[in-house]
């Protein structure tokens, strides 16, 4: 099994207050998990028997509608707390965790969550932080597919996309995994066909790039005017 230096969790909001020997024993309780891109974590309706640390990679969370259509709610970028049904009063995982990249996870029985929120400083306000930020940002979502147009919805989702996980480039911003058409499509519930011909007329205009898969934003001033 790897083995990891507690420094590694120096830096991490949820176990950043806690002293070496502590963030030892946290390491010691884990389960180190590696996932290929592609590959789920953990699927929706599953009993929620772990939760997780994204150590490295991205993480994309998706859920299907009534209609059995696939929805992508959001995207978990390193060092945040994943499939963390316990918070939510919940012992099935409401959604599924998709390998966008290649990760590293580190891996709890959930078990041990209510010893984590007694015993590591910092631990509950950090997992209830993350959550009050991923159903503020759903919410938002929502108000975005009921009151925004597709143009807006589709430019926001890009945008949101590069603040949240961009790097910069040669060329512009670039979000750092690939995103495809069909991703965004099912980002803003939008046809496939409206995404490609947008993206298209912005990659004219200079405003977005697209290559082999990933996105790079050339103009952001001129994607956030697309947003209102």
């Amino acid at each position: 099994m790897m083995k990891l230096d507690p420094s590694l969790l120096q830096n991490l909001p949820p176990f950043e207050r806690l002293n070496a020997a502590d963030r030892q024993e946290v390491l010691d309780l884990a389960r180190i998990r590696r996932v290929l891109p592609g590959k789920s974590v953990f699927e929706e309706g599953m009993d929620a028997t772990h939760f997780h640390l994204l150590l490295d990679g991205h993480i994309r969370v998706e859920r299907l509608n009534p209609e059995g259509e696939k929805v992508i709610s959001l995207h978990i970028p390193p060092g945040q707390l994943f499939g963390i049904a316990r918070a939510l009063g919940r012992d099935i995982y409401p959604a599924t965790a998709l390998a966008v990249t290649e990760c590293l996870i580190l891996v709890w029985p959930t078990a041990l969550w209510e010893t984590f929120v007694e015993r590591y400083d910092g631990f509950s306000t950090e997992a209830y932080k993350v959550v009050g930020n991923r159903v503020s940002e759903m919410n938002n979502r929502i108000m975005e597919l009921a009151t925004q147009h597709v143009e807006q919805r589709v430019a926001r989702a890009i945008l949101r996309l590069m603040q949240q996980h961009g790097r910069d480039s040669e060329i512009g911003t670039q979000i750092a995994f690939p995103v495809t058409r069909k991703v965004i499509s099912e980002m803003t519930g939008s046809t496939l066909h409206t995404v490609s011909r947008l993206l298209s007329r912005w990659e004219r205009q200079r405003i977005v790039q697209s290559q082999h898969r990933h996105i790079f934003v050339l103009d952001e001033g001129r994607l956030e005017k697309l947003t209102h």
